[in-house]
Order: structure tokens, then sequence, then C-alpha cells
């Protein structure tokens, strides 16, 4: 495994050229023993095999109940914003947590190189619209102009595929489905971030419905959602979860997520 030269914003020891071997590798190093093996096995298959998770085949004997980890997924809508969401990236590198980030495509101008970092530090990027605008009742161009812009925008700055889709608002129907042409992944714990901006509310209402297979959400543009994303981390990783991207959730679950599917947790 080549590792890149060592940068002076990265810690050497998560550098590596392949960002699905680096993924496997933090995730294996924090668990150690068969459970290890298991999970970086099961990830590299995964990511092979396609732009988003697809089931791989791991013996089931792998896993233990006492060596499972409890899985979560923080993600974070709406960004990025350069302040609020450098001071975030700052505190997961900090901690060795990844994330998953869904961005707006009238925002990634003027913060391609924090889409870069983003990227290049093990984080998922997925779609949340060009506009945040509810998706539900558009026609297909106008779907298009929300996600098939902002889609091949992060291609032009990052040079891959495979984002997944976050509706504003959560907002499914049939057509949605229909037209995403990825995964949708939507939520399983909400604190309402956006509403008073309590951090130290928005961190209690989050560690007690925490469980394992949760997925967070958040919002990267507010300065007390980073606060409290930066403490939620540390008061769960003093329970014992693990913190994942998305796809490394759906992953270690052995489910396969499908296009115009629709996920809220990966509750085992």
């Amino acid at each position: 495994m080549k590792k890149l030269p060592e940068r002076e914003d990265r810690p050497p020891d998560i550098l590596f050229e392949n960002k699905q071997e680096r993924r496997a590798v933090i995730l294996s190093r924090s668990m150690g023993g068969r459970a290890a093996a298991a999970l970086a096995l099961l990830l590299l298959t995964v990511w092979a095999a396609a732009p988003w998770v697809a089931e791989a085949s791991v013996p089931a004997a792998a896993w233990t109940a006492s060596e499972t980890p409890k899985l979560i997924a923080l993600t974070f809508d709406d960004g990025p914003r350069r302040s609020t969401t450098t001071d975030l990236l700052d505190g997961l590198a900090q901690r060795g947590v990844k994330a998953t980030f869904f961005l707006i495509g009238a925002q990634l101008e003027y913060n391609e190189d924090l889409i870069r970092r983003m990227d290049a530090e093990g984080h998922q990027i997925g779609i949340h619209t060009y506009d945040h605008v509810a998706l539900t009742g558009l026609s297909k161009a106008d779907f298009d102009a929300q996600v098939a812009v902002t889609r091949q925008r992060l291609m032009a700055i990052l040079g891959h595929d495979g984002f997944l889709l976050r509706p504003p608002y959560g907002a499914v129907d049939a057509a949605v489905r229909q037209n995403a042409g990825c995964p949708i992944i939507l939520w399983s714990i909400d604190p309402e971030d956006w509403g008073d901006q309590n951090a130290a509310r928005e961190v209690e209402h989050v560690v007690a419905n925490a469980r394992d297979g949760s997925i967070i959400l958040l919002h990267d543009i507010f300065p007390a959602s980073v606060e409290a994303a930066l403490a939620i981390v540390d008061r769960l990783h003093a329970q014992g979860y693990l913190f994942v991207t998305v796809e490394e959730l759906f992953a270690a679950r052995h489910i396969t997520l499908e296009a115009g599917e629709v996920y809220r947790d990966a509750y085992p």
C-alpha cells in the first residue's frame, strides 16, 4: 500500500494513495482481531464492486457479538460554508472521525479546495440539490437541474462519481425515487439544529437517541452545530461507538444500497 508524501495538515499514518484502502484501514485499526480483518475485506470488496455500497461476501462467522462495534454515521447538510465547515473538518481530523457531507450545488464554487479536502481526508460526499428545493413535484428537467447538475459539478471537482442523494426536507415520492439514479439517504436522529441552534440541547438529544446503526442529521453551516457535533463525537466515543461514513455503515451491515431506494438507518 503506497503512502503519499507527508503533508503538514494531514496525519501521515492515514495517508494512502487509494481512498478505499484508507477507509478500510482506518476502520480496521479501530477494531482489531477477526472483526478488523472481516471489515477491511468487506469494504475493499464493496468499493471495487460499485461506486456506492454493494453487499460483499464475508462469512458471518468472522463476527462475534463481543467483537462487533456499535456503528453510527454522522451526516451534515447544506454546506459547505467555509468558516464553519473548516472548523468542523479540523475537529473531526483531530478525533480521527469520518463523516458524510450532503452538499448544495450553488455553494460549490469558491469552495473547491474545501470539497477536495473532505474527499482527501476520507469523508463521503453526497448531493443535497443545487438550490435546496423540495424535489417532489418537479418535472424531469427541473429535477436534473437540481441533482444531475450538482453531480456533474462534483465530478468536475473530484474526478469521480458515486454520490448518494439526500433530498431536502426528506421529501420523497415515486418520481424522486425513479429519477434519483442512486440510493436516497435520510436519517434516524434529527435534533433540528436549524431551530434554536442550542448546542447543549442538540448534544443531549442525539446522545439520548443514539443506537447502533443510527444516522445523525446535522448542518455544518451553524457554529452551534459544529460545536454540538464534536461534543457528540466525544460523548459517543466514550460509549464505545465507532463513527463511519454512510457507505461504510451499510457495508458493515451487509446491506446492498440500491438506486431509488430510501434508507434511514442500518439497525442490526
